[in-house]
């Protein structure tokens, strides 16, 4: 079978070098191409080099087209309006797209819901396998407790970290909402300070702490009367991300175009 030629944009930073290192390490996959931002003092490097490997023969490009000209899959740990060109390039190139991306504001996944009707992506907050699992729990456990259990969601991650709360956290939400079948928007709780009274019955409420080096920790809480149960999980690596992310590129490849989750790679739904 013909490897998946994979490609890789920033590929300079922490996820990226992972990445670079996670495509070589994979039976089935290929780097194919690689890109930094125009100026970054890592274009032209080889890719391997720079994720501590042999040379690859990729030389980090300053064009990011190059690589969905190049590519099956691209892997894309950016940032939002980065990850929405990308995108775009995606659909013009006919590139299948991994997005790990988070922070995206409404309008903004639109955009990416829109390339989705031209290629396969596969988006999800978090790519790990335990946090998918987590996800699917979260849900289904909601859904069994009810209202009578008020729910926290609680995270914790490094302190270079920029949005909060996590995008897995976020996700959290949605799963705990869709289990309850109400809308998130409409019951979150974001940030309490101050006199803020009671709480409200059937909020879903978010706590964001951020220090050191963590990796990512994310509690769901259902706190009861007389009983309190945690669904916990704590990440201690983040190959655990790269590792989901390549899966999901050599998952991706001949799919029909359309938003596809890791619940979908991983056959969660089966």
């Amino acid at each position: 079978m013909t490897a998946t030629k994979i490609g890789i944009v920033g590929a300079a930073g922490r996820m990226g070098r992972m990445l670079i290192d996670e495509v070589n390490a994979t039976p089935g996959a290929k780097l194919a191409a690689a890109a930094e931002r125009p100026g970054h003092d890592c274009i032209g490097r080889d890719a391997g080099t720079l994720a501590g490997l042999k040379p690859l023969g990729v030389a980090v490009a300053d064009k990011p087209e190059a690589v969905f000209a190049a590519s099956d899959v691209v892997i894309d740990f950016t940032v939002p309006t980065a990850t929405l060109a990308h995108a775009a390039l995606a659909a013009k190139h006919k590139a299948a797209l991994v997005i790990g991306t988070t922070g995206f504001a409404p309008d903004q996944a639109k955009k990416v819901a829109a390339a989705a009707r031209v290629v396969p992506i596969v988006w999800a907050a978090n790519m790990s396998l335990g946090v998918n699992l987590l996800l699917a729990l979260t849900q289904r456990v909601a859904k069994a407790l009810g209202p009578d259990y008020d729910i926290e969601i609680l995270e914790m991650h490094h302190k270079h970290k920029v949005d909060a709360p996590s995008g897995t956290a976020l996700a959290l939400g949605e799963a705990a909402a869709t289990g309850r079948g109400v809308k998130l928007a409409t019951v979150a709780a974001r940030g309490r300070d101050g006199l803020t009274g009671a709480r409200k019955p059937g909020a879903i409420g978010f706590a964001a702490l951020r220090g050191g080096d963590v990796v990512g920790d994310h509690y769901v809480i259902y706190a009861g009367e007389g009983e309190r149960l945690e669904l916990v999980h704590k990440a201690s690596s983040r190959k655990i991300y790269s590792r989901g992310a390549v899966r999901a590129a050599l998952w991706l490849k001949g799919k029909k175009p359309g938003l596809y989750g890791m619940d979908d790679v991983l056959g969660l739904d089966d």
